[in-house]
C-alpha cells in the first residue's frame, strides 16, 4: 500500500470498484472512468488527490483518491483508499430507493418460460 504511482486499472480493482482487473481495464477503455473530468487510458497513473468519476454499471461514484494500492485487500482497507463526495452518496442512496420502489417487470423472468409457466400464461389470458 506504499506505492508511489499506481495504474488506474490496478487501483480501481484494489479499491473494489470492479471484481477483476480486466473489468476495470474495459471500463477505462470505454470511457466509464474519468480522472479530473478527462478520459484516460488504463496505464494512466493515479495520484493522491485526483478526483475520479466511476460508472461500474450498477452505480456511479464520484470519489477523491486518499491512498494508493495495487494489492486487493479487504473491503475495510479498500474503503480507506478513497473518499466519496456527499453529492455522490446522496445520488446513490436516492437511486437505491428508486430501485426498491420500482421493480422492472422483466427482472423476475429468467430466460424462456417453462412448459408450466406457458400453461399458466395461456390460462390467465383465457
Amino acid at each position: 500500500m506504499h506505492a508511489e504511482t499506481v495504474r488506474i486499472d490496478k487501483w480501481l480493482w484494489a479499491a473494489r470498484f470492479f471484481k477483476t482487473r480486466s473489468l476495470a481495464t474495459d471500463a477505462v477503455d470505454n470511457g466509464k472512468v474519468r480522472i479530473n473530468g478527462e478520459r484516460i487510458k488504463p496505464a494512466r497513473s493515479v495520484k493522491i488527490g485526483d478526483r475520479l468519476d466511476i460508472d461500474n454499471g450498477a452505480d456511479q461514484w464520484e470519489v477523491q483518491v486518499r491512498a494508493l494500492s495495487d494489492v486487493r485487500g479487504s473491503a475495510v482497507v479498500a474503503h480507506t483508499l478513497y473518499e466519496e463526495s456527499a453529492a455522490s452518496i446522496a445520488r446513490r442512496q436516492q437511486e437505491s430507493e428508486r430501485r426498491k420502489l420500482f421493480r422492472e417487470p422483466a427482472a423476475a423472468m429468467k430466460g424462456r418460460p417453462t412448459k408450466r409457466d406457458r400453461r399458466q400464461i395461456d390460462k390467465s389470458r383465457g
